[in-house]
């Protein structure tokens, strides 16, 4: 068992030593924390959505940052109002630290969001830019690069700026993601002497995926990603990715790949794989909770000799009709599981005002309905579909799966690999996709497959349902270990040992 206790003081010795010369300044676009206005007028707080947020929220309970984010929605440009230039002390309980939103227009933020970050570049690095989800690079586009992306990250540039100007300590600036790429190189144009961390949460593609997209657009982003002191993707084969990319796009560029660094006129940018984890002391509370115990007892009903889960949002890179297809061939090929086997998925809409979402949605459904109808009957359901973004009911699914099949077509961290071996009861086996981004860590001990590979998969399918209990709890204590030995603390103390050996204060 790994001594959490351990990595938790190690952690907490490693911050301090770095946060008493310097000031930890996080940059994303949500922030940790989101305001509504109640009906009552006054402003309502709760801890902020979103993949970043999550990842660091350790760091907010003990330490105080500063971040600075995009303005979401009305409760957010009310209290920038109320608070004008200054920063908003947290009011959660559970979060040290202040935040600084930042107001753009609404249009602006529209370009900005829904034409470039999505589904453009997220298209792009999720490998995903096939019909008909290819979006053509027109005037449209062009414009949101101009009059979208480019100002939301100078303004979120300034933002950080000012508050770099404010501090007589030196500052340490984390970026986040792929929504403001253009910020270090701002940010290093203003503040030579900050250091400037970037952490990419998604995959880093090849050369010829970037190749797509125009080259002044592809230019600045990577001239701006090598202003930084350090990038963080999540993969090895993020990194040569990225240093592969730097070489073909920057006619300046020393590559040293044994280094695992880029340098351009004289700033020289290491590039590691973090692979994003989980905190294991709160995933297994909550799994523990009385609401996941209740959601437990609901599931319970449709459970059958074996139950197979997936756990995703409806985006098209998750793969999730592939899924369904491979199952619905193994119903096919073994007509004997049919009403031995259920297949409970729980997903959540996401971007549903992006009409390449709808589209996958539509896809989705209309699988569902075709093997239910086709293999099913009045007692039993092949498919059951879950459809809303519930925690607690994703914990209690993965309480109880026996085979969890994770098959995206490429992903950044997939923390429901990391998850759902964590609180399983049943030595459930792990299928997932070899371009998944947690692949290279859990290979070991999941069954791999190909995720165009529909055959492959239904074959993976039929292999965990007959496997071996001997196997199933050998696979299952081999993921666990490996999971706790990669924890948040572990995850979180391998980027700040980095940073404060390169920054050097």
């Amino acid at each position: 068992m790994v001594n959490v206790v351990g990595n938790k003081n190690i952690l907490a010795n490693l911050m301090a030593s770095i946060t008493a010369n310097s000031r930890i300044i996080m940059v994303s676009n949500r922030g940790p924390v989101e305001f509504q206005v109640g009906k009552d007028g006054h402003l309502q707080a709760r801890k902020g959505s979103g993949a970043v947020v999550t990842a660091f929220t350790q760091l907010l309970q003990e330490f105080e940052l500063s971040w600075v984010a995009n303005a979401m929605g009305d409760g957010d440009r009310t209290a920038s109002n109320v608070f004008g230039s200054k920063a908003i002390p947290s009011p959660l309980l559970n979060q040290k630290g202040q935040v600084k939103f930042v107001v753009t227009p609404r249009r602006t933020y529209h370009k900005f969001y829904n034409i470039v970050c999505n589904p453009l570049l997220w298209f792009l690095q999720h490998n995903m830019w096939s019909a008909p989800y290819t979006p053509n690079i027109d005037s449209t586009v062009s414009d949101a690069w101009s009059n979208g992306y480019v100002p939301v990250n100078e303004a979120i540039a300034e933002s950080v700026l000012s508050e770099i100007r404010q501090d007589a300590k030196g500052s340490i600036v984390i970026v986040q993601d792929y929504h403001m790429y253009l910020v270090s190189g701002l940010i290093r144009a203003g503040s030579p002497d900050s250091f400037i961390y970037h952490y990419v949460h998604i995959p880093w593609p090849d050369v010829r995926s970037w190749q797509l997209i125009p080259k002044f657009m592809r230019e600045s982003i990577f001239k701006s990603l090598c202003s930084n002191d350090l990038v963080g993707l999540q993969s090895q084969r993020d990194v040569y990715n990225f240093l592969d990319s730097c070489r073909s796009f920057l006619h300046d560029a020393v590559i040293d790949y044994e280094n695992e660094s880029v340098t351009t006129d004289g700033q020289v940018t290491f590039v590691k794989a973090y692979p994003l984890s989980i905190n294991l002391i709160e995933v297994k509370n909550i799994a523990k909770s009385p609401r996941v115990d209740d959601f437990s007892g609901r599931i319970s009903e449709y459970l059958r000799d074996h139950t197979i889960v997936r756990v995703d949002r409806t985006e098209p890179n998750k793969n999730i009709t592939r899924g369904f297809r491979a199952y619905g061939k193994m119903l096919e090929h073994h007509p004997d599981l049919r009403e031995m086997v259920v297949f409970l998925a729980f997903l959540v809409p996401s971007r549903t005002n992006v009409k390449q979402y709808e589209r996958y949605q539509n896809e989705i459904n209309n699988i569902v309905d075709s093997i239910n109808k086709t293999y099913g009957n009045r007692e039993w359901k092949p498919i059951r579909v879950f459809s809303e973004n519930n925690y607690a009911q994703a914990i209690a699914s993965l309480r109880i799966y026996d085979t969890l099949l994770v098959n995206p077509i490429v992903d950044g961290a997939n923390l429901v690999t990391k998850e759902g071996p964590v609180v399983n009861e049943r030595s459930g086996v792990v299928i997932l996709s070899e371009t998944s981004g947690a692949f290279d860590e859990l290979k070991d001990c999941v069954l791999p497959v190909s995720p165009a590979d529909i055959d492959g998969t239904e074959q993976a399918l039929y292999q965990s349902i007959t496997m071996s209990l001997k196997e199933r709890k050998e696979r299952s204590k081999l993921l666990l270990e490996i999971i706790e030995k990669n924890d948040t603390e572990a995850w979180l103390m391998a980027q700040f040992a980095d940073i404060k050996s390169i920054y050097g204060k």
